[in-house]
């Protein structure tokens, strides 16, 4: 009894102070009301109404009206959000017994043609604990490179994994393949991201504004989020009364690409429509080398060209949607299909019989060995507003449907005559065919100062295999998620995060036999079998997360800091690939007791402004328990009989840190500067390859740029900026990579806004590797084999945006 007693006064007291508290609160608190109006004094309900540093929200009824019955006397800023419409933030100056009446009129919001302009980017990073770059397509269009993710890579933390000029996948602080997600229009892009050789299949005309988050996002993706997340935006709607669109030209010197993409969209007061096609057409691409060395075996090189690397792409893009205060829905449909080439000299098991004066007739044709690859993407994504909740459901279907064509060519035990009853094409080399269903649901609500973000997602995924070649076996997956996410303000100061989310998913695996047969000799005794390449196998995975986060924004400066595990589930390949990787040259085997991933991450933040400088510091930590890894053994293969090395699935621990600094300078009111660098290490922690770093480890690397806007008569945004890139050596390396030499790279760019009549004109010129330099990539797919990157290249980028009606 008496032990009890201190904790009973304890509580006692607390609640006295917890009284006393409120009562001071509610003896000093005002009332504040008013409403909301459009620039045409039409009332706007659902507008969510903010009052700070206490946070607490309101959202306006159907005339337009708010109110708040008691607010604390500190209260000082107010701050109005309602979609197409532009952010309203307003001080508050208080009396004790103030009654507030304000009439707050909001903008439609600014756009040209659906072009953004994001005017509060630093707002965003300051609400969020996690390392967060925002561009949009101005940025996209100045740094237009062969694909989305290379043009994004000026970026810091950002790479790609490139093969050829108009493949990527994306590289964020060295983690790519299924461990960085892509999300497009809120669905999860899933294709064949587990090779290198498996480009995204995402239209880079038609992005506008794509997120990129640096480091761990499981707790709101999920699992392949456990490096980064790449977060394509939804196109704007178009503006009410307008139709119209705009021309996209486009062509490269190095591969003497060209294409373009038109955009047609229109919108009556709620009903809205938004299609684009998008063609490419390029050839084979140069490099400043008349010879290269594929694996020891001295390639020629007709003109620099780097035959058969051609292709060409077709996109087609429709959205349909209705869009009230309350009430908002949007159908997607996209269709992409590329059709490119793999360097004939480096692919399959043959690249000294390659016909070299077929190959080097044309530049532009596309000839075996080639890819196929044709992703259709349906979804819709509906949102509506009851009360304080806003609820969001996201339904999608995807097929990506791959082929690799190649010459049959037998060995091993394979038959020296391709049967004429095979069940594939004799030029089918493999095939995937995916189909991916996925739904999700989100609720955001605002409760006093908590903002909460409560959501469920599943998805399921069959991938159907054929070919006459064999690397990973059909399979079915299925996941599902649940997660809570709370930002807390306790004051104008002080921002909180905190997340936790529950995973659960499940492979299947089917079993696959060789078409033909093996001998295999037991007890002396050599017998014809079918070999069995993959068994019947199903593994399920179970796994909770957490996150935590805090945002500090003192005056001119903005620190934060993020805590938090993620995981990764095995895919297909890892664990029951048994075959030849003909773009590597190896043999891959699979290990079907693999654990999920897990991740221990430590982000930190730092950003100062002041007048004109401006830097930002983004160091972390990571560290993986048992992280999933390729490991070249001892063994090479004879089934196959071309004597590639075996490389197996294994699992280590790991441990990475490193940062980007991105730091600007304003020398004159037409002349800026900036520094962007980034570094990291990586290092195997156990297992074979202990003291080994990572496959794909970036080295080092800073740019220093400088920017010059000239004011000229009849032009706007006139910019001409010159780039210069310094990439430190790696020196540390996993065997069978290459140590790479340190280079130097010059990039120029320029643009400007021009007026013909009434027609605008937006004009951007880039002159890629402008010194024509010879340098090795060390994250290409074309590393292994010595091919320096890609020559000197011009690219003339013209973007005409129309208006044919518009009324208000």
């Amino acid at each position: 009894m008496n032990e009890n007693k201190p904790n009973r006064l304890r509580t006692f007291f607390l609640m006295l102070c917890c009284f006393a508290i409120v009562a001071k609160a509610t003896a000093q608190s005002v009332r504040v009301s008013g409403s909301v109006f459009s620039d045409g004094h039409k009332s706007l309900d659902g507008a969510i109404v903010t009052i700070y540093p206490s946070a607490i929200s309101t959202i306006t009824d159907q005339q337009g009206n708010f109110y708040f019955p008691q607010i604390p006397k500190n209260s000082n800023k107010l701050t109005v959000s309602h979609s197409g419409y532009s952010f309203y933030e307003m001080k508050l100056s208080l009396d004790k017994n103030s009654n507030t009446i304000l009439a707050i009129l909001l903008k439609l919001e600014a756009k040209q043609l659906q072009e953004v302009v994001i005017t509060d980017q630093s707002r965003r990073k300051k609400q969020e604990s996690l390392n967060i770059e925002t561009v949009n397509s101005s940025f996209i269009q100045r740094n237009l490179g062969g694909s989305l993710m290379q043009s994004l890579q000026r970026l810091p933390g950002v790479k790609t994994i490139s093969i050829g000029s108009g493949g990527s996948k994306p590289l964020i602080r060295g983690l790519s393949f299924n461990q960085v997600i892509v999300v497009e229009n809120g669905i999860k892009h899933e294709g064949q991201q587990w090779g290198a050789d498996h480009g995204l299949e995402i239209d880079q005309y038609a992005v506008n504004r794509v997120e990129i988050i640096k480091g761990p996002s499981s707790f709101m993706y999920g699992s392949d989020a456990i490096g980064g997340a790449i977060n394509i935006k939804p196109v704007p709607f178009p503006a009410q009364h307008v139709l119209g669109g705009s021309v996209d030209f486009t062509g490269k010197s190095n591969n003497e690409q060209f294409g373009g993409s038109f955009n047609l969209f229109g919108r009556n007061e709620k009903w809205f429509f938004d299609t684009r096609i998008t063609t490419m057409d390029y050839g084979d691409y140069r490099v400043p080398t008349d010879i290269v060395q594929v694996y020891n075996y001295a390639v020629p090189l007709y003109k620099n060209h780097l035959r058969n690397t051609a292709g060409r792409e077709m996109d087609v893009h429709g959205s349909v949607g209705y869009v009230s205060d309350r009430f908002k829905s949007i159908f997607y449909v996209s269709n992409i299909y590329t059709k490119s080439g793999f360097f004939a000299n480096a692919h399959g098991l043959e690249p000294r019989n390659v016909d070299t004066e077929l190959h080097d007739k044309s530049s532009r044709d596309i000839l075996m060995p080639f890819q196929e690859v044709t992703h259709t993407k349906i979804s819709n994504t509906t949102s509506f507003s009851i009360g304080t909740h806003k609820l969001e459901t996201q339904l999608g279907f995807q097929q990506n449907f791959r082929r690799e064509w190649s010459h049959y060519v037998n060995h091993g035990y394979m038959p020296p005559i391709y049967p004429d009853d095979m069940y594939a094409p004799k030029d089918l080399e493999r095939q995937y065919d995916k189909e991916v269903f996925s739904v999700a649901i989100k609720d955001e609500l605002s409760l006093g100062r908590h903002e909460f973000t409560v959501g469920l997602n599943g998805e399921q995924q069959q991938n159907e295999i054929n070919g006459w070649s064999f690397l990973i076996p059909a399979f079915k997956q299925s996941t599902a998620g649940l997660f809570v996410y709370d930002k807390f303000q306790l004051n104008d100061l002080w921002l909180v995060h905190g997340a936790i989310r529950l995973d659960h998913g499940q492979i299947e695996m089917k079993p696959y036999t060789d078409w033909f047969q093996s001998e295999v000799t037991e007890n002396g005794q050599t017998t014809q079998q079918y070999l069995e390449r993959s068994q019947e196998l199903t593994r399920t995975f179970n796994s909770f997360n957490w996150s935590a986060g805090v945002n500090y924004t003192p005056g001119q400066w903005s620190l934060k800091a993020n805590v938090g595990t993620s995981f990764r589930m095995p895919i297909a390949k890892e664990l029951a690939s048994n075959g030849v990787n003909y773009h590597y040259f190896r043999f891959e085997k699979g290990d079907p007791n693999l654990s999920a991933e897990h991740s221990y991450q430590l982000d930190l933040g730092m950003e100062w402004q002041e007048n004109k400088w401006s830097v930002q510091l983004s160091p972390f930590f990571n560290y993986f328990p048992n992280y999933i890894y390729l490991n070249p053994t001892s063994q090479h293969d004879i089934y196959y009989g071309a004597g590639n090395q075996v490389f197996e699935y294994e699992q280590s621990k790991v441990m990475r840190y490193g940062g980007e600094l991105q730091t600007r300078y304003q020398f004159l009111k037409n002349l800026s500067g900036e520094i962007l660098a980034e570094y990291l290490y990586s290092e195997q922690l156990s297992g074979s390859k202990k003291g080994y770093t990572l496959p794909f480890s970036p080295p080092a690397s800073v740019l220093f740029g400088m920017t010059y806007n000239p004011e000229i008569k009849n032009l706007k945004d006139t910019y001409f900026s010159l780039d210069y890139r310094y990439t430190a050596q790696q020196n540390q390396i996993v065997p069978p990579e290459r140590k790479t030499a340190a280079s130097n790279v010059f990039n120029l760019a320029m643009g400007t806004k021009a007026k013909a009549g009434q027609q605008d004109f937006i004009i951007s010129i880039q002159v890629q590797n402008l010194f024509n330099t010879k340098y090795l990539n060390h994250t290409s797919f074309y590393r292994l084999i010595e091919l320096p990157e890609a020559s000197r290249n011009i690219i003339l980028s013209v973007k005409i945006p129309f208006l044919i009606h518009k009324s208000i």
